[in-house]
Parts: C-alpha cells; sequence; structure tokens
C-alpha cells in the first residue's frame, strides 16, 4: 500500500472587488503580514499577506485567470484560530473593524466573526487546551 505524500495547504485565494482596499484591510486592521504586492505586468498583479504565526497566506490581485473569475465576497467561513478571542476581538475593534460578540459552544470553544469589506467571513476561533 503507498501512503499519500506529504500535502500543505499554503495560499487560499480571496476575490475582491478593490485590490488596495482589500491589501489594506488586512495589513492594517487585521493585522496581516504584507509579503508581497506585485505586478509583473500591466494586467497582472499579485498580493500575498499572511496572518501572523501562520503557514497559509491569502492571495489576491488582479489578471489572475479563474481567481479573478471568482465573485467578490464568495468565501466565507475561513477561521483564525487564537489564543484568545477576546484579546483579538478587542484588538480589531479597536482598529476598526465590525466583530461579533464573542459565541461560546461546547467544550469552552470561543468564536466571534468578522467579513472583510467585500464579504468574505471570518470566524476567530479559540479552541481550549486538550481538545
Amino acid at each position: 500500500m503507498t501512503t499519500t505524500p506529504e500535502m500543505r495547504l499554503e495560499v487560499v485565494a480571496l476575490p475582491v472587488t478593490n485590490v488596495d482596499r482589500a491589501r489594506d484591510f488586512y495589513a492594517e486592521k487585521i493585522g496581516f503580514n504584507l509579503d508581497f504586492d506585485a505586478s509583473p505586468s500591466e494586467k497582472v498583479r499579485v498580493v500575498q499577506l499572511t496572518p501572523p504565526g501562520s503557514a497559509c497566506s491569502i492571495v489576491i490581485g488582479t489578471g489572475l485567470g479563474d481567481i479573478s473569475e471568482m465573485k467578490p465576497g464568495s468565501i466565507k467561513g475561513l477561521h483564525l484560530v487564537v489564543k484568545d478571542v477576546s484579546e483579538v476581538r478587542e484588538l480589531l475593534l479597536n482598529r476598526g473593524v465590525d466583530v461579533s460578540d464573542i459565541v461560546e459552544y461546547d467544550r469552552g470553544i470561543k468564536s466571534a466573526f468578522f467579513s472583510d469589506p467585500d464579504g468574505n467571513s471570518w470566524e476567530l476561533q479559540e479552541i481550549p487546551p486538550g481538545i
């Protein structure tokens, strides 16, 4: 029996209407690291941002084939797992992000929700140790 080779999810494409607005939202308000913002041609722009501590980035841009054909705001339920959802929620609120109240689920799992300017939605999720 053969085993499946290692596979890592490293980039998630996010469709947006305005690349500059989205870049600024994720870098300045959410605190993602701006890895690069490049225009290899007049019709192509690639912006990659990574959440602090994450091995997976998001990519936004123009002229990116199928990615550019996606409907802005159509990505839902991306999760950012955090150590303390209250702390991160407060930080984002102070930066002007509209974040929901915290919801607590069974076993102490806590979540709060926000969306980017196009409506792509995110969940901040705190998972207690041992789960």
